[in-house]
């Protein structure tokens, strides 16, 4: 896979400059590089997708359900200028190494009773926060501008992948020992992550230097912004609230426990492969306006089925709206990057749409729990997030359109 020369500076100025250890060849730096970025994609969604499979085995309240849903995205929203802060301080690599060790040291607090779970969240979550944000500048930065969409579709794959192996394991092993127990599987990934990511340590990196305050400001102004935010706050809003949710639904529906926990993970396991394929077709092209329509109307598909066949169709339902969830989730981090003139600009978009995005996320466990509530069935929230999904389609177009005429200021699209 042809990578960017680790030797050369940026094409920005404002990107900063990287060069391997001389002890290392570009082939060993190139490999290593790989190697950390896969380690650490496999955990961004481990630990918040155990909590669906485990609540009907665990025997978790709603209130702790929804907490525990809530705690991630609102973590991520309101920690997400901490990753533009780390690029600044650290640059993407050091930055996304400390933030491998706090997700680790998250995931050990996580397996202590309740109250460990609730501040182990709480941690990933700002470790999270801060890779969400550094990963589609790290992409752009060191990989070759060919390779953005393929790249970025590695990590939703293999974001994907370890959270499907987990949200397999996890109803079994809790069965068989306890929820602790189930809940300390995600301690392992996560030590290889801050394990994969330790050699990144000796790349000379210089920090890059601050963001002007007049550039931040502009960014908030454009319509360019406001489109990303609005169609990746949807799309993450259903996803924490399917991820929450989708077990109890099926239960509800009929299935047995352990069935609902290997449909979540058949869920989970859509999330892989929308993930790599839509950024993978997206980023080959000038006009991603085609794949936001294609990704909405997946996921309006797999909502429907739910509604319409809980029971019978919940492998291939499951299976429908995670492709859709994911090509969503991964088609924003394109955006990001294409949209974005120049590192900075890629760091602020990318800061305002998780901000925004993941705070309105945090509403989605406790609205879908509250309309079920209100309702005595499961097809409100269902029938509401389709609607939602289609309303982001729609406001999310401005962002896939293509920018056919340069402008004299970048940040004013």
């Amino acid at each position: 896979m042809p990578l960017t020369d680790p030797t050369a500076t940026t094409a920005s100025a404002t990107a900063t400059t990287t060069a391997p250890a001389p002890s290392r060849t570009p082939r060993t730096a190139g490999a290593l590089l790989v190697l950390g970025f896969v380690l650490l994609s496999l955990n961004t969604r481990v630990a918040f997708g155990q909590i669906g499979p485990l609540a009907p085995v665990a025997g978790w309240g709603p209130g702790t359900v929804t907490l525990l849903a809530l705690l991630p995205p609102l973590c991520m929203g309101l920690f997400a200028p901490l990753g533009a802060l780390a690029r600044q301080r650290l640059g993407e690599e050091r930055g996304l190494f400390w933030a491998s060790v706090l997700l680790l040291a998250g995931a050990v607090l996580r397996t202590a009773g309740l109250p460990g779970l609730y501040a182990g969240t709480v941690l990933v979550g700002v470790a999270v926060a801060v890779v969400n944000v550094l990963i589609p500048v790290f992409v752009r930065a060191r990989f070759a501008p060919r390779r953005i969409g393929t790249m970025t579709g590695v990590y939703a794959l293999s974001m994907g992948a370890g959270s499907a192996v987990v949200a397999a394991l996890v109803a079994p092993v809790a069965g068989a020992w306890s929820w602790q127990a189930a809940i300390a599987i995600a301690v392992v990934p996560a030590a290889l992550a801050a394990a994969g990511l330790a050699p990144q340590l000796r790349v000379a990196r210089t920090p890059a230097g601050p963001v002007a305050p007049a550039g931040r400001r502009r960014v908030g102004r454009t319509a360019l912004a406001w489109s990303l935010t609005a169609f990746f706050g949807v799309q993450t809003l259903v996803f924490y609230a399917t991820l929450a949710w989708l077990p109890t639904v099926l239960v509800d529906a009929g299935l047995s426990r352990t069935t609902a926990g290997t449909d979540q993970a058949v869920l989970i396991l859509g999330l892989a492969v929308g993930g790599f394929l839509a950024p993978t077709l997206a980023a080959a092209r000038s006009d991603q306006r085609p794949h936001i329509l294609g990704v909405a109307a997946v996921c309006v598909l797999g909502l429907l089925g739910l509604v319409l066949a809980p029971a019978g169709g919940a492998p291939l339902w499951a299976a429908v709206l995670g492709i859709g969830m994911g090509g969503g989730q991964a088609l924003a981090a394109v955006l990001f990057a294409r949209r974005g003139t120049d590192p900075d600009h890629v760091a602020a978009l990318s800061t305002m749409a998780q901000t925004w995005g993941y705070l309105l996320a945090a509403t989605g466990p406790a609205l879908a729990s509250a309309l079920h509530t209100a309702s005595g069935s499961w097809a409100a929230p269902l029938l509401a997030m389709a609607g939602l999904v289609a309303v982001g389609c729609v406001l999310g177009l401005r962002a896939g359109r293509a920018v056919t005429k340069p402008r004299r200021d970048p940040s004013d699209r």
